[in-house]
């Protein structure tokens, strides 16, 4: 890609990391959504309840295995995981379609947990950063055009799945896809280029503990955090705010989420651009602005056109919101240490996504609107701008 052409190996890791996000959050993260409000309609659970099983999932996931997962890319390659975590996502989403009880919702959210963290943007990232250097924000970018892609195409999937089939039989559908499109690439696929392999004396002789007693590390974790929080909150009651408290029909309703999902493939592919020509920092900054500055526009939904201007805008900065942390870090740590580095680093943005959601999903049972809970997210959202306006420059060292 350097040169402008992709190399056979360069292709199958794009690929791969396409299908494997495609297929772990195009359609498992962003999908699930789709189906809260037939949960609630349904077992009769609350808006809190139907977002908490993405944070029951990662508070006992994140912070048993990311740092673990991140150590064994590291020593091992990203391979293994990746293929581990497409099986254990898909059936977090069998599973999901055969529930009765919230023992299993909370059960199965754990395999959505484990599926994300070993299949999902951790071992994709760290491939994406050993295959590519000075393009790898373009090679970024068009890897995580599957999220842009299977989101906004997962509503219209269930939508039609649910009016044929049902709102099981339409999730226990979407699980087979996702093991079908992502394992076969996956299991083909070379962790390191030719002449660059890694070793276990190679990721030993890069310690972390020089990072960690750094303010930069901690200024990216926390402003990852905060805004992946907000766009996570947002996201995730999005589908209620509109089909419950707006009214929109199932069609309105999905055609709004497909927007910000397609709008999250501009933000991709410009935010991936930009970050091969100016500083990430910049990047990152007029990223996290656009998460701010969108999420206000929901107290006037119900004016006309305003929905659609938010879905845009929001998905522009849900494109780049994501992609650019790990091209952040791989610019101020090298890449060396990026599976360890991004495995805390997800663990952190893993808890934000989880309670974010939550809290607002909360905030709105208790007062009866989402006003509080939006506020709560642009407070983050603001947070998380300034945080990463406290970060340095570019790193001198090479990143390789």
């Amino acid at each position: 890609m350097e040169s402008g052409k992709l190399s056979k190996g360069q292709f199958q890791v794009a690929a791969t990391g396409f299908l494997s996000l495609f297929s772990l959050v195009g359609i498992m993260f962003y999908g699930l959504p789709f189906f809260y409000d037939f949960w609630v309609t349904e077992f009769g659970w609350t808006r809190a309840t139907v977002t908490s099983g993405n944070a029951f999932g990662k508070i006992i996931v994140g912070p048993l295995f990311g740092f673990i997962a991140g150590w064994f890319i590291d020593r091992f390659g990203p391979r293994r995981l990746l293929l581990t975590g497409i099986v254990m996502g898909g059936l977090a989403l069998i599973g999901l379609s055969m529930m009765t009880t919230l023992w299993q919702f909370y059960l199965f959210y754990i395999f959505n947990a484990l599926g994300y963290m070993f299949g999902g943007p951790l071992p994709n990232q760290v491939l994406i950063s050993r295959w590519f250097d000075k393009a790898r924000g373009k090679a970024m970018g068009i890897v995580y055009l599957g999220i842009g892609v299977g989101g906004a195409l997962v509503p219209q999937m269930a939508k039609w799945l649910n009016l044929h089939f049902g709102w099981r039989e339409a999730l226990m559908i979407l699980g087979v896809i996702m093991i079908v499109l992502a394992f076969p690439m996956a299991w083909f696929v070379k962790e390191n280029p030719e002449g660059a392999q890694q070793t276990k004396h190679d990721a030993a002789k890069a310690p972390l503990g020089g990072i960690l007693k750094g303010w930069p590390f901690y200024l990216l974790m926390i402003g990852s955090m905060c805004s992946i929080g907000a766009v996570a909150g947002t996201g995730q009651n999005l589908k209620l705010f509109l089909s419950i408290d707006l009214k929109y029909t199932q069609e309105a309703a999905a055609n709004v989420l497909s927007i910000v999902l397609v709008a999250s493939i501009v933000g991709r592919l410009l935010m991936g651009w930009l970050s091969d020509r100016i500083q990430k920092k910049y990047v990152m900054i007029l990223i996290y602005a656009l998460v701010a500055g969108s999420i206000p526009m929901l107290y006037f939904a119900h004016v006309p056109g305003v929905i659609y201007l938010f879905a845009f805008i929001f998905g522009v900065a849900l494109g780049g919101d994501y992609m650019i942390i790990p091209l952040m870090a791989a610019e101020l740590f090298g890449v060396r240490v990026m599976g360890r580095v991004m495995g805390l680093v997800i663990t952190a943005d893993g808890l934000a996504e989880a309670f974010a959601p939550m809290l607002a999903g909360w905030l709105r049972d208790r007062s009866g609107s989402y006003a509080n809970g939006f506020a709560a997210l642009i407070v983050l959202a603001v947070i998380g701008t300034v945080a990463v306006a406290m970060l340095p420059g570019k790193k001198g060292a090479s990143s390789r």
